[in-house]
């Protein structure tokens, strides 16, 4: 298959003049249109496509931990740290970038191996440790960015400070939706803050690959939806018939131009995928049609709980549903991310831990339940780790050079461990994975190659992973 890629082609005087038929009002239409346009034109961008290879996943389910965990206190078991803590060592401080004597800080949670595959979890999260021999644990990771604006727009962009598409407005832009009355990409409860809507534009992209958003961080997701979802002004036979006014106008204005102006057929589908999904998302974002049993695997009804747990089930409803990529995001409208403990790590950590961890453990177990696992794939982590020092009396401080994230199904292997970070979880020292590396084997994992995802804009070839990235063969079952 040749290299899915998209270039703005440029327009000669005659071309000009042809497209004026209908007036400079319809030319700056036509100009706008162009922006919107797919590869193939006329081709309807949200079709469903196949990738360059055999997929093992059809659709991603993005956990995001907004803040960074710290991996020393969940899934990264360091007895060394443990046995040391107190003890002042030289250490690496990525924040100042030189280094210093710091205090070791052992966790303050208990780890205890589960599962046939003995993983070791701490204490934080007994509902999701129940689940480890579902899990692909890669303890190697590091990435770009030492503050949590720079690393999360690269967790999200693949790049620190330009604007490149989000990972999921790749995902659709390669394989297009399942469902052509939902989009094919969806977050829920994005965050403001660091990076804001660049974590899940389309930037460059044409804009039918950007996130529909539901909610926003900060804002219970039972009281959120999604923004001008229902026309207040006209009823559905008035929406149709203006549709169909378009149509016809656009059949027209190809007529006149010999079909030159495809750019506007795209447009014209955006406003017939928003008009079906008026008729289909409501439905998708009713929890009320879930069993009573369902709602208690997630959660949801209890006070901790129940706002991320309303975001786990309607992940799955989506993915259910035929959604491509769908991010839920554990975060807030603040500065100051969830999971950011520079000071008060105990506190902070076990709050944000009981929020999510029978949420994600309900989550997997629904997956798995339906059969959708096998073909979902599951992402959780942050933007980055914390150090193994301490920031203050009882913090930690960022740590971008080694960490863990997990992924669950999607043809990835159960009960599996990858990678390590050293002695004391400061650096990733074997099989290191970086995040351009977890971002290829993502798109691997959809049947995508990450070499051959192109798009052409301004004259330069752009793809998720810039000119980096191996995948992980490793970690697949």
């Amino acid at each position: 298959m040749p290299p899915v890629s998209l270039g703005y082609g440029s327009l000669t005087r005659r071309e000009l003049l042809q497209q004026t038929a209908c007036g400079f009002g319809m030319l700056a239409l036509a100009g706008l249109c162009q922006q919107e346009s797919r590869a193939a034109r006329g081709a309807d961008p949200m079709a469903p496509r196949a990738g360059h290879h055999r997929a093992r996943a059809k659709r991603v389910i993005f956990i995001f931990m907004q803040g960074g965990p710290s991996h020393i206190d969940t899934f990264d078991y360091k007895p060394q740290l443990q046995k040391r803590s107190g003890q002042k060592l030289p250490m690496y401080s990525p924040r100042h970038m030189r280094r210093s004597k710091q205090t070791l800080l052992g966790s303050p949670w208990r780890f205890k191996q589960h599962g046939e595959s003995g993983i070791w979890v701490s204490e934080l999260f007994p509902h999701l440790a129940r689940h480890v021999d579902k899990l692909c644990l890669i303890h190697s990771l590091h990435t770009n960015g030492v503050a949590h604006g720079p690393a999360t727009l690269f967790l999200h962009t693949g790049a620190t400070n330009l604007i490149r598409p989000s990972v999921g407005a790749w995902i659709t832009y390669g394989l297009g939706s399942e469902n052509r009355n939902l989009p094919g990409f969806v977050t829920i409860s994005p965050p403001p803050t660091k990076g804001g809507p660049r974590n899940y534009s389309n930037a460059f992209l044409p804009a039918v690959y950007q996130a529909t958003v539901i909610g926003r961080a900060g804002v219970p997701v039972a009281q959120a939806g999604v923004k001008h979802l229902r026309n207040p002004r006209w009823s559905r036979s008035q929406q149709r018939s203006q549709l169909d006014l378009l149509a016809r106008w656009n059949r027209i204005q190809q007529q006149r131009t010999a079909g030159r102006d495809a750019e506007l057929d795209a447009v014209i589908r955006s406003y017939e995928l928003a008009f079906r999904m008026q008729m289909e998302l409501p439905p998708l974002l009713d929890l009320s049609r879930e069993t009573a049993e369902t709602l208690r695997l997630y959660g949801i009804g209890q006070k901790e709980t129940d706002d991320f747990g309303r975001q786990c089930l309607l992940a799955r409803r989506l993915a259910e549903a035929g959604v491509r990529y769908i991010q839920i995001n554990y975060a807030s409208g603040l500065d100051n991310p969830p999971w950011d403990q520079h000071s008060k790590l105990k506190s902070g950590h076990e709050k944000h831990a009981r929020a999510v961890d029978r949420p994600v453990a309900g989550l997997l177990e629904d997956l798995h339940r339906r059969g959708l696992l096998e073909d979902t794939l599951v992402w959780w982590g942050g933007e980055f780790g914390r150090t193994p020092f301490a920031q203050g009396r009882d913090g930690r401080d960022h740590n971008p050079q080694g960490f863990t994230m997990w992924l669950a199904g999607g043809g990835v292997r159960e009960g599996f461990r990858f990678g390590a970070t050293d002695e004391f979880g400061q650096r990733a020292v074997e099989q290191p994975v970086h995040m351009h590396d977890m971002h290829a084997t993502l798109l691997y994992l959809l049947g995508l190659d990450h070499q051959r995802l192109t798009f052409t804009h301004h004259g330069r070839r752009f793809r998720l992973t810039d000119i980096h990235g191996n995948v992980v063969h490793e970690i697949f079952s």
